[in-house]
């Protein structure tokens, strides 16, 4: 597997105002009841005859916390708590923020209250912001040897351990292409915007009469799309923060800089095959995942987080649905053509501040033990249904969105790119976003939001 460079954030003056650019786990909702007495869960065993993991019985009996950030894997985490529990001794209760509450808010609060989390599950710049004065420095823990290409570095140490990689870009479903074309959908054969287009094309001829769903939320419009016109400047976390900091310092002129114009036709043809296109801003987020597994529609831009809400409307982990890139223009060796974006969503922060040694020596066995342990390597990926940045882990992800990405990255078909923004981008852009997407706004004056919003930051 080709890894990419390890992501270097020197801390740049970063506030607590901050947020990671993706955004991923901003919105896991359900088709329907998740909770539904009647549904039989499926569960993938575990097995736990094998486990070679060293426990430190002097730990036995310390109790930690957890505070989770990512909803969807509430009950996983729960589960693998009671498991390293068993084994250790060592107590994790797994706490989850209050739907609505912001990670960061919620940790600040519980630090000013004296009660600060043990672990706590947060965005990538969230740690940034709070590692110099919360964190416990990690650099030396053995793990970061397995995660290369996938730490995040402040000031050149470690404070935090990367839980999964998450993906974005078009998700489509073959077998509804499939059946719209006449033939075998062939993903690799599309690379170049222009031929995404011929491709849209068919299926319209095919039957399908506006096969795109587009998102109207604001963080999926200012966070998921606008992002790309920072990310894909080379690629890197590096060269996103290079674009953003050209952009405020008033060195780059937007109305020249190629991946915005790239970005806008890109939306544009996404918001022409638009099936909501009569009302963009009226489109409902679930819905989109039934049209997506009925074939009323054939792609959706989402991530591997939406796999969930396709499950709930009925799609199989046997079904094939996948990533096509956010195609930017017609240059089929430019690396945006050939990639989709994925990058470690979630870090994972150990307390420095108020945790006893005991705490952090238990709260390092359990890190290490998700890295190391047969049984910890097994439910991360087939309990939590994680895409895993540790390249020690041998197991692959069960859903077919998660299990698109793990082959792409270990195949060098994604780009981790992660930009560091402030934490009303998404919102104040995405409103821009939402105006353009309803076309009551043209491309001068989107541009004049975003050059706008930069100037304002300091």
């Amino acid at each position: 597997m080709k890894r990419k460079l390890m992501t270097r954030v020197t801390a740049f003056g970063v506030v607590t105002a901050l947020a990671a650019v993706t955004l991923t786990g901003c919105r896991f909702g359900f088709a329907s009841d998740p909770d539904d007495p009647n549904e039989v869960e499926k569960e993938i065993p575990i097995d736990t005859s094998v486990d070679t993991f060293e426990y430190d019985s002097a730990l036995d009996g310390t109790s930690i916390t957890l505070l989770n950030s990512k909803a969807e894997i509430q009950v996983a985490l729960e589960k693998m708590a009671a498991e390293f529990e068993d084994k250790s001794g060592v107590h994790v209760e797994v706490m989850p923020v209050t739907d609505g509450d912001s990670p960061y808010t919620k940790v600040v609060s519980m630090y000013n209250s004296g009660n600060a989390p043990t672990l706590s599950i947060l965005d990538t710049t969230d740690v940034i912001a709070l590692a110099k004065e919360k964190a416990e420095d990690l650099t030396d823990e053995e793990w970061t040897l397995e995660a290369e290409g996938y730490l995040t570095e402040v000031d050149g140490k470690v404070y935090s351990f990367p839980l999964c990689i998450e993906g974005r870009g078009l998700i489509y479903n073959k077998a509804v292409i499939d059946e719209a074309l006449g033939e075998e959908f062939d993903p690799d054969s599309i690379t170049t915007q222009g031929e995404f287009v011929e491709l849209l094309d068919r299926l319209v001829e095919g039957g399908i009469a506006k096969p795109v769903s587009l998102a109207k939320e604001d963080w999926s419009l200012g966070a998921h799309h606008l992002q790309y016109i920072y990310e894909t400047n080379e690629g890197t976390s590096e060269g996103a923060q290079e674009v953003i900091e050209s952009i405020k310092d008033g060195k780059m002129d937007l109305d020249s800089y190629d991946r915005l114009s790239d970005f806008l036709d890109m939306f544009d043809v996404l918001r022409k095959y638009n099936v909501a296109k009569g009302d963009p801003l009226g489109a409902d987020y679930d819905e989109m995942a039934i049209d997506l597994v009925d074939g009323k529609t054939a792609i959706w831009f989402n991530g591997n987080w939406a796999w969930p809400n396709l499950e709930e409307a009925g799609a199989e982990t046997e079904d094939e649905y996948g990533f096509l890139p956010y195609f930017m223009n017609d240059d089929p060796k430019d690396f945006a053509n050939q990639k989709i974006q994925g990058s470690p969503s979630k870090q994972i922060m150990l307390d420095g501040q108020l945790a006893t040694e005991d705490q952090k020596e238990a709260a390092k066995e359990f890190l290490n033990w998700i890295v190391f342990s047969e049984i910890g390597q097994q439910m991360l990926v087939k309990t939590c249904s994680i895409i895993p940045p540790f390249q020690n882990n041998p197991y692959e992800p069960n859903d077919p969105l998660s299990r698109d990405i793990y082959e792409k990255v270990h195949e060098d078909k994604a780009f981790n790119a992660s930009a560091i923004v402030p934490n009303d981008h998404w919102a104040v852009l995405g409103a821009a976003m939402q105006k353009y997407l309803a076309q009551r706004s043209d491309r001068e004056e989107l541009t004049e939001s975003i050059q706008e919003y930069w100037d304002e930051q300091e």
